[in-house]
């Protein structure tokens, strides 16, 4: 498309950030396939969690239309961005265009996808072992972000993945380091959610850490908090979340939250 002509804005760090925050905090989206059929495009909504690397990932039986569509074609589209108060199309959103991928069950992606699923959609352990239950990563090819009126960037799959040596130790790590944290260090988690990710209200539990983050649930809610910068070495894990601890004991005044006060 000619410059001259093309609405959307030059892609920023602004614009990579909340990418990243509408794709790492997303637990459902529209997913849109091509009918085996006649090769319409059918959109259905669907849960979704993301992989160590951000991948989006869903969780689809063999009965479903759409599981259909990704057996014939695995191009796809998910919509992410869940509209608030007013009007619907001044939210963020942003869509993305992916490779589906099946994950075979003996597959050690498989197990770590089950778990970080399974943590971000507790309800779903009523199915997920179900034998015409599948997960697919959506491997992100390019991404469309509008940010609001007026902000729309186009986003490679670089501007929004996690690349990172560390990513295969964390991933071995992860169940261990949010049982830790979410039972010995309550009250660290509820700093990162009331303090860093602006939630005042509700009761929160670490469900998901990658070398970029973690996330954080609370009742139907995900937030994001992110690193810094990536981490490079899993040992830099536990001085990472003290830090961003003690930054946000700081922001707090020293003081721990008064229930009365948060909610």
């Amino acid at each position: 498309m000619n410059k001259k002509t093309d609405p959307r804005r030059e892609t920023d760090d602004e614009a990579r950030g909340l990418a990243r925050q509408l794709v790492s905090g997303a637990r459902f989206g529209a997913l849109a396939v091509l009918l085996p059929q006649d090769g319409r495009p059918f959109a259905s909504r669907t849960a979704v969690a993301c992989d160590i690397d951000r991948t989006p990932v869903i969780l689809a039986s063999q009965l479903s239309t759409h599981t259909a569509g990704l057996a014939h074609d695995p191009r796809v589209s998910l919509l992410l961005g869940e509209p608030g108060k007013g009007d619907p199309l001044a939210h963020p959103r942003i869509t993305l265009q992916c490779t589906a991928v099946k994950l075979d069950r003996g597959d050690v992606q498989h197990g770590r996808m089950r778990a970080r699923f399974l943590r971000r959609h507790p309800k779903s352990a009523l199915y997920i072992d179900f034998p015409d239950f599948s997960f697919f990563r959506l491997e992100l090819q390019t991404a469309s972000l509008n940010g609001g009126f007026g902000k729309a960037y186009h986003l490679t799959a670089e501007d929004i993945l996690i690349a990172s040596p560390a990513m295969a130790a964390l991933a071995e790590m992860e169940d261990g380091a949010i049982t830790h944290m979410n039972d010995d260090h309550g009250d660290a988690v509820a700093l990162y959610a009331h303090v860093l990710a602006g939630q005042r209200k509700g009761n929160w539990t670490i469900c998901g850490i990658d070398a970029a983050g973690f996330d954080l649930l609370g009742a139907d809610t995900v937030l994001r908090v992110e690193f810094d910068a990536p981490l490079q070495d899993a040992k830099r894990l536990a001085p990472e979340m003290a830090a961003l601890a003690k930054r946000a004991r700081e922001q707090h005044s020293g003081k721990w939250p008064d229930p009365n006060e948060f909610g």
